[in-house]
């Protein structure tokens, strides 16, 4: 039996991620994500991939496997499932992001979330599908082991090989290598980084780098831009945070979102008392807070855009202001983070990023 594979998103692009497998009268699809708009795409929100292939065969479809909780690989799953109704499958954290998105769009009681964990074999049809644990810049991210009567295939999900993770071990490359003598019909892998030569630092680096600026910004009010979905990255500023006895508050909606979702569920420690509402910064003296918040992409309607153009309800950015902005630039938005970086330095704050210092490290290997 023949295995067929199409790319409905993600391929030659960075987002809306999603691949629909076919064999005989089975089908399967893994992720379905969203992408932004380019900035000529005036009007729109979102893009999501094309999901009439799916629809038409839909009394096919055994199931959607999900490899991580990230927008470009779940953000168009509520627009699929609004669609036709099919189990989706996950690990905790995954679906634990995924509920949040479906109970926003009021769908989440007629929807099949399954949990499932690295080591675990799903079935869908005459596909066998084995979840293996990776690294990835959200924990819980997962690759995949998807055999068929035509054989083996490997898709990766996004991965990275870091061998001191801030928490769930390292990339299980046994059961990869284990795979790979076992023969595998193809492998289609993470390519973020391909073109640039070496490896990708462990996330670990990152909390060294926060160390050093955070004593750096002694006496200073520091404001740290992030993506929401990096927990491991928020655990860190955390950590660092209450070492040197500074609050945190979080801007950002979605922020404040994964943020619950990953503390209720384990996945995060938020140490008793560090966490203060946004509301209450001014209580406390610049040098003893720490402001978490998202736009690091320099989106015009995130928290740090609007803090950059003084349009932010609560914190105003004051010449003293230390700012380091722990992300790169996805492409195309350069220009954009360029703008707020200006713009917070037209407001006296002193701006830290990563070509200055390792305030991030990629998720991709």
């Amino acid at each position: 039996v023949p295995l067929k594979i199409a790319f409905l998103g993600g391929l030659n692009e960075v987002g809306k991620n999603m691949t629909l497998y076919e064999c005989g009268d089975d089908m399967m699809l893994v992720d379905c994500g969203l992408e932004f708009p380019d900035t000529e795409m005036l009007g729109v929100d979102l893009v999501i991939p094309d999901f009439t292939y799916v629809t038409e065969n839909a009394s096919k479809i055994r199931g959607i496997v999900i490899t991580h909780g990230h927008e470009d690989h779940i953000g168009g799953l509520a627009y699929l499932l609004k669609q036709i109704n099919i189990p989706v499958y996950g690990t905790r954290l995954t679906i634990g992001l995924i509920e949040g998105k479906l109970k926003e769009h009021g769908i989440l009681n007629r929807c099949s979330l399954n949990v499932a964990k690295p080591g675990d074999h799903i079935k869908l049809g005459c596909f066998d599908v084995e979840l293996i644990h990776v690294n990835h810049s959200i924990p819980d991210a997962v690759a995949l082991a998807i055999k068929s009567p035509a054989g083996t295939v490997i898709q990766t999900g996004d991965f990275k090989i870091d061998t001191t993770p801030i928490d769930g071990g390292v990339i299980d490359i046994a059961r990869l290598s284990q795979l790979g003598t076992e023969g595998v019909l193809a492998l289609l892998s993470d390519s973020t980084n391909a073109a640039k030569p070496g490896f990708t630092e462990s996330e670990r680096k990152v909390g060294e780098t926060f160390e050093t600026q955070f004593r750096k910004a002694n006496g200073r009010r520091l404001i740290v831009a992030t993506f929401a979905s990096n927990i491991h990255r928020v655990q860190q500023i955390i950590d660092v945070a209450e070492s040197l006895g500074r609050k945190v508050a979080l801007s950002g909606r979605s922020l404040e979102n994964v943020v619950s979702i990953a503390a209720e569920m384990g996945y995060i420690r938020i140490p008793e008392g560090i966490l203060i509402g946004i509301d209450s910064i001014n209580r406390y003296p610049a040098d003893k807070l720490v402001i978490i918040t998202t736009g690091s992409q320099g989106e015009p309607m995130s928290a740090l855009y609007r803090m950059a153009f003084s349009e932010h309800r609560r914190v105003a950015i004051c010449p003293n202001d230390y700012v380091i902005i722990s992300a790169t630039p996805i492409p195309g938005n350069e220009k954009m983070v360029g703008k707020v970086v200006d713009e917070l330095l037209k407001q006296g704050a002193e701006v830290v990023y990563e070509k200055m210092y390792d305030v991030h490290v990629s998720g991709h290997a």
